[in-house]
């Protein structure tokens, strides 16, 4: 199965809490928890599940800490997280909202090339050093900023994929769509509820389907979305191991905590180019197509899928670029409750980006803990996939559907 020259696994994954609005304990006012020990905290939640700690390399994501934190050469950070990394060889990878998936599929290079047996992955982000309306000129680098941040909205991103909910209203009617999207929501915050480090854990909000159907405001935020629609500002890290059969040895890992990578598919879309259309992700649809390619594998046996829903319209828009509803036809597959963890295909049981957080650079790394985690049977929010659907996939996606990398790994038998 598959086309890697060799098996490829991955073990030893760990969240942070993520951090921001939500949580009971954040407070603007007082000082925040320093990147340096969100970094430290992700790399001896990882060093702790190992026995010995034989790592080759080192990898770290972050999309935008050079203007959030002012702080880059992030490679130097990788031996204050991993002493053994000392000496060592080690990168640093950036591609947007997408960079978390990035770093994994450079560190699968590594190892499949025989440069190494274990590469440490990290990826993190810390967007609430600014204010938010700050942070979205930031985040706005994900697109091209020359030309889009120029005639763009204050909210720059939730105004791009506003501009996709509007199309999608305009063609497949906006009730039911309002309806999918406030699902999407509920679906989230129930998901993010049972897992205490996610950052809509303390949520305590009874009607989150009403909440979830306010009725976008666009005097106060975009036409077309309201704030529900959205993923967090968010600080947090996330680590796992990149390993082949001989690393797992070298680190003392039973395979049975590990997954195997059994596919990858890596998809670019040209930035400088707006989308052929606003109700498509195709560089997505591109992406997921060769990984299930790659695996010998098709979406009927996916038994577990964690998505980038930076908004509830792009949970609809992936929906259909999986091909798991026609295209119109996602809010029909939200709304049966197919995604849901009863679902025909348990998605983002962690909460997604929505529920569980978006610390940009470290949310596809993230996505991969919380695969691996379901599949070896310790996720807080653990869901037994029908047994014909042993298969888990992951879509890491940078900016406006541009870098997208889709992994779908297994659990070792």
């Amino acid at each position: 199965m598959g086309t890697f020259r060799k098996k490829l696994y991955v073990a030893a994954g760990y969240n942070t809490i993520y951090y921001g609005f939500g949580r009971r304990e954040f407070d603007p006012t007082k000082p925040m928890p320093s990147f340096e020990s969100y970094l430290k905290e992700t790399s001896q939640g990882t060093l702790e599940q190992i026995k010995s700690q034989n790592i080759d390399e080192g990898v770290i994501g972050s999309f935008m800490s050079a203007s959030f934190l002012k702080q880059a050469n992030l490679p130097g950070f990788l031996p204050f997280m991993v002493p053994e990394l000392l000496g060592k060889p080690c990168t640093a990878v950036e591609g947007a909202c997408g960079t978390g998936g990035r770093a994994i599929a450079i560190a699968m290079r590594s190892v499949l090339s025989d440069l190494a047996d274990a590469v440490f992955v990290s990826g993190f982000e810390m967007q609430n050093s600014v204010k938010s309306v700050y942070g979205a000129d930031l985040l706005a680098g994900a697109a091209y900023y020359n030309k889009e941040r120029k005639k763009g909205h204050a909210h720059f991103f939730p105004g791009i994929f506003s501009e996709r909910a509007g199309a999608y209203y305009e063609a497949y009617g906006m009730e039911l769509t309002r309806k999918a999207m406030a699902a999407w929501y509920q679906q989230a915050i129930h998901n993010a509820r049972k897992n205490p480090r996610a950052q809509e854990f303390h949520n305590t909000t009874k009607d989150l389907l009403a909440l979830g159907m306010t009725p976008p405001n666009p005097e106060n935020f975009v036409p077309n979305m309201n704030l529900f629609d959205c993923s967090k500002i968010s600080d947090g890290a996330s680590s796992l191991l990149i390993l082949s059969e001989k690393g797992l040895e070298n680190c003392g890992i039973n395979k049975a905590d590990a997954v195997e990578i059994v596919g990858l598919g890596e998809a670019e879309g040209d930035i400088t180019v707006s989308p052929t259309s606003l109700l498509e992700l195709s560089t997505t649809r591109l992406a997921a197509a060769k990984a299930l390619t790659s695996a010998n594998l098709t979406m009927d046996d996916i038994g577990w899928l964690e998505m980038h829903d930076c908004f509830s319209i792009t949970a609809l828009l992936t929906i259909e670029a999986l091909g798991l509803a026609e295209k119109g036809k996602a809010s029909e597959y939200i709304l049966e409750g197919h995604s849901q963890s009863t679902g025909s295909l348990p998605t983002n049981l962690s909460g997604g980006l929505i529920g569980f957080g978006h610390p940009t650079g470290g949310t596809g790394v993230r996505q991969m803990v919380d695969l691996l985690k379901q599949l070896t049977n310790k996720a807080e929010n653990q869901v037994q996939a029908n047994a014909k659907k042993c298969f888990g996939m992951m879509i890491s996606m940078g900016g406006n559907d541009k870098t997208v990398t889709c992994l779908i790994v297994k659990a070792c038998m």
